[in-house]
């Protein structure tokens, strides 16, 4: 059975506020809603956008088409993450292999300076760094969305925008999910009268199977679908994007929205036992965090040791532990920061590291070794399989569950506090998770470094999986483990998404496990070794898909932590 719990909790300055989804076996597999399909899928938070998906795959469009018809649905049917006002990344797949990314990550604002979240003392404020209008990024999705159905879309712009124009305007029937993440955003959007009025009946929260309809936000996508870019970047949208900046004492202005772009990136590729791994590069650190791990455990016979064993636990924590370090000593936007790609993603600086690794001890970890700064937990993912063997990966968000909690008035979207993923004050580095490190300073038009990791993988020239997962710092670790559970342990892919999972980030130095996700004597052993064990909720939700190798067909695999998850296709 699956829970609600309602969290709201800082840490290392951020504020994690939406609803999580604990589950009380993660293992389990009792709520299973695998779907196979022969030609094409789609797996989503909503099962409602993962429809979306689909139908545009069933009139002719691809998988970019759908990925994009599914990302902007989200933006109606999962408020908590899915965006139009948020940003994040694409992995694109070709059926003959090629491989290409596109990076629609939030900017900052050009009035943005690494100093900007200090108060007028000079002292640090993780108030004005994620809780303030000072915290909004300029927003992403919409211009990545653009450039990749420019690029690689096959159906008319229009045709992909107007499910989720329906949805706003027509409405739909509220899912269970839904309507408890809805109530428990009522307190955190209290200060914002828009938001009220946009997610609630005059206050009074929906509940399941309510018409839900969002008029403003139906207008705003109206003018996206006419106008593409321009109807989100230009003209009234950007208008009242730039007056609620304005009155919320905000930097983000009208000449910030005009100037954005998103860009596309080639992609990250590494190799792991014969499979071929493609994520995401910088800003996203998701792709060189997992190929290091992934190349430092190559090195070991980890089906020998067992799924979930002591010795297997601790060396993949090991793995983890090491390559966070590197993401904070050197990851940031690559358009500001030369980042040491080469040498980190290399065989033999992983056989390096191994040899730190004692077989039997976990290593220290100190914050004069650079501590880490803080995501929320709160972002989404989905995958995307057409009929042709195109394939694509895709992880957006806001940060904190809903954003900012601020709507903009007249345009029914949320505002993301992005600005919180920069690190918060020169020099400012502690055993909390706050970072000083230059890398991932804040400056005008630079994109904020993140965990996001779509991926895709292949062998031998044919397409295997669609991989990815939520959870802010989590992600990178929560993808590794489902990569190890089909590679390493050959599960199925559901299995592979609903075994329990744990998380290490160098810094604080615990290791996080799922509730009932860690036998009790693996536990104990590790104690033994010298971990700090803490046991947590839910870690992520991987909704990923895979290619049966014997009929080519789509296994979806929505993961059974998120309530209102859905898998469809034809």
């Amino acid at each position: 059975m699956m829970s609600f719990t309602m969290t709201r909790v800082r840490l290392g300055g951020a504020l994690l506020g939406a609803p999580l989804l604990l589950a009380a076996f993660p293992g389990s597999t009792a709520r299973s809603a695998m779907a196979r399909a022969p030609m094409s899928m789609v797996v989503s938070a909503s099962s409602i956008a993962s429809a979306a998906g689909r139908d545009v795959m069933a009139a002719g469009g691809n998988a970019v088409d759908a990925a994009i018809a599914t990302g902007l649905a989200l933006a109606v049917t999962y408020p908590a993450a899915g965006n139009i006002g948020g940003g994040g990344f694409m992995v694109i797949r070709m059926p003959d292999g090629k491989a290409t990314t596109i990076d629609f990550r939030e900017k900052a604002p050009k009035a943005s300076r690494p100093d900007m979240f200090l108060d007028s003392t000079g002292t640090y404020s993780g108030r004005i760094h994620h809780d303030s209008h000072i915290a909004v990024g300029v927003p992403g999705t919409v211009a990545g969305f653009v450039l990749a159905h420019g690029k690689y879309g096959k159906l008319p712009w229009p045709r992909l925008v107007q499910p989720a124009v329906g949805l706003a305007s027509d409405g739909f029937d509220v899912p269970k999910g839904l309507a408890a993440s809805l109530a428990w955003a009522q307190g955190y959007m209290k200060p914002y009268p828009a938001s009220t009025a946009a997610y609630s009946k005059r206050g009074t929260p929906y509940a399941a199977g309510e018409r839900f309809k969002q008029p403003d936000l139906a207008k705003t996508l109206m003018r996206i679908r006419d106008n593409g870019q321009n109807g989100f970047y230009r003209g009234e949208t950007a208008r009242l994007l730039a007056a609620e900046m304005k009155r919320g004492g905000g930097l983000i202005t009208e000449d910030d929205l005009a100037a954005y772009r998103a860009k596309e990136r080639p992609p990250l590729r590494g190799t792991y036992r014969g499979y071929e791994i493609i994520s995401m590069p910088p800003p996203s650190s998701g792709g060189v965090g997992l190929t290091e791990m992934l190349n430092v455990l190559e090195g070991y016979d980890l089906s020998a040791l067992g799924h979930d064993s002591p010795q297997y636990v601790h060396l993949v924590v090991e793995a983890m532990r090491r390559a966070f370090l590197d993401r904070a000593r050197y990851l940031g936007d690559p358009d500001f920061t030369t980042v040491p790609l080469e040498r980190l993603g290399s065989k033999a600086y992983a056989a390096d590291l191994r040899r730190s690794i004692l077989p039997d001890k976990a290593t220290a970890s100190a914050p004069s070794q650079i501590a880490l700064a803080n995501e929320s937990d709160e972002t989404t993912h989905y995958s995307v399989v057409d009929a042709a063997g195109m394939a694509v990966s895709v992880t957006f968000t806001l940060e904190n569950g809903y954003g900012l909690g601020a709507v903009v008035p007249g345009a029914g979207f949320l505002l993301n506090d992005e600005m919180g993923d920069f690190n918060g004050k020169p020099g400012l580095t502690d055993s909390t998770g706050l970072i000083g490190t230059a890398a991932n300073f804040a400056k005008p038009g630079k994109r904020m470094l993140s965990s996001m990791t779509p991926t895709i993988i292949a062998k031998d020239g044919k397409l295997v999986a669609v991989v990815g997962s939520p959870g802010g710092r989590t992600i990178i670790n929560t993808v590794l483990q489902v990569v190890l559970n089909l590679v390493d342990f050959r599960m199925g892919i559901q299995d592979a998404v609903n075994a329990p999972r744990f998380h290490h980030q160098w810094l604080p130095d615990v290791l996080s496990v799922e509730r009932n996700g860690l036998p009790s004597a693996t536990i104990s052993a590790l104690d033994g070794m010298g971990y700090r064990v803490r046991i947590e909720g839910a870690q992520g939700t991987a909704h990923s898909i895979m290619i049966d190798p014997a009929t080519g067909s789509r296994i979806g695999a929505p993961d059974p932590r998120d309530s209102d998850a859905g898998a469809a296709g034809r």
